[in-house]
């Protein structure tokens, strides 16, 4: 299989050496022969070859922080657009790893269509395409016999849409709630310890869970972002931010917490959708909730089934590996030819 990469910061860095280490075992047990072709970045370059890149010389050059220091070879194809590389006609699937814009989902939505009309698989990690318009992507992919696979948007490695979509396949899910940001989890799990705000906000941007400027986490939009996949991916809804409640956690106090306790109670910030529509709230749940007892900066979700009950899945929802793991199990799923689509 021939991929073209967009984006190889952390994720894309760590599905390199995913593949790298794994080749053997994935060839043999899987059947997976996964050669990246191309690779587009914002600042270090673009590199393309037909036959492949050598991972480990990839590697290399991303550590030195430009793609220009990867070696020259018959064929190689420097500075090409995410266009010229899908015209070129030499990959098998796409791999959206760019930042994510929630406002416009650009412009990794328009390469993603671009893609798809090329007759290239899609797998994203970049949620803003996947939030914004799940519809026409999976309708395009759907009509051309080609896989919209989307594991890697919701909890990481953590396989939330697997479970949903296909080991829940035969149950209805009447809605799905949870933890769906470490950051603000790792937050509200120190200033239950006894620290501020402030404090715990610190703490974890020094551990590097939370960015310079953490509005997207602490105000509920990159949660927001994963209840809108959820929602029109779970329920068929046509979603926007707009039509969604999101609030975060910043006017939470030390007063509020300790109320809480007393209680017998927890903060956590909730992501819910359902078929009726989808919130971000920081709600106080009792003990006995399983979402209540998931600290630090892991994530989970609870899936409201008709056969099941509530199923809860708890893990990881970010990290190099963990995330690489995601889009690598979307990349066996296409191998496999079979899944969602």
């Amino acid at each position: 299989m021939k991929l073209l990469l967009i984006g190889f910061g952390v994720v894309g860095q760590g599905l390199a050496e995913i593949l790298q280490s794994k080749a053997a075992q994935l060839k043999q047990a899987q059947g997976l022969s996964a050669t990246i072709v191309g690779v587009i970045t914002g600042s270090k370059g673009s590199l393309f070859h037909a036959d492949g890149l050598d991972i480990a010389e990839l590697l290399a050059a991303a550590e030195i922080g430009s793609l220009d220091a990867y070696p020259e070879r018959t064929g190689l194809r420097r500075g090409l657009s995410a266009s010229e590389m899908i015209a070129a006609g030499d990959s098998d699937a796409l791999v959206e790893m760019s930042p994510t814009n929630l406002q416009t989902a650009q412009p990794a939505l328009a390469i993603c269509h671009q893609a798809l009309d090329a007759g290239l698989h899609l797998v994203l990690a970049n949620k803003g395409p996947v939030a914004l318009d799940y519809a026409n992507l999976r309708a395009k992919a759907l009509s051309k016999g080609l896989q919209l696979r989307y594991e890697a948007t919701v909890m990481a490695g953590t396989p939330t849409m697997q479970l949903a979509e296909e080991a829940l396949a035969g149950c209805e899910i009447r809605s799905a709630r949870g933890i769906l940001n470490g950051t603000t989890n790792y937050m509200l799990t120190r200033m239950e310890a006894g620290l501020t705000y402030a404090e715990a906000l610190a703490q974890a941007q020094a551990l590097g869970y939370a960015e310079t400027d953490p509005s997207g986490d602490v105000e509920g939009w990159d949660a927001a972002g994963k209840v809108l996949i959820l929602a029109n991916a779970l329920f068929g809804s046509s979603l926007t931010m707009a039509d969604l409640d999101v609030s975060g956690i910043t006017q939470i106090s030390a007063a509020d917490m300790a109320a809480a306790k007393s209680a017998g109670q927890r903060y956590k910030l909730i992501a819910g959708a359902s078929p009726s529509g989808g919130s971000v709230k920081a709600l106080r749940l009792p003990l006995s909730d399983p979402l209540a007892n998931v600290a630090g900066a892991a994530n989970a979700i609870t899936l409201e089934t008709d056969l099941l009950g509530a199923v809860t899945l708890i893990g990881a929802g970010a990290g190099q590996l963990e995330t690489g793991s995601a889009i690598l199990s979307d990349l066996l799923a296409i191998q496999r030819g079979a899944g969602r689509i």
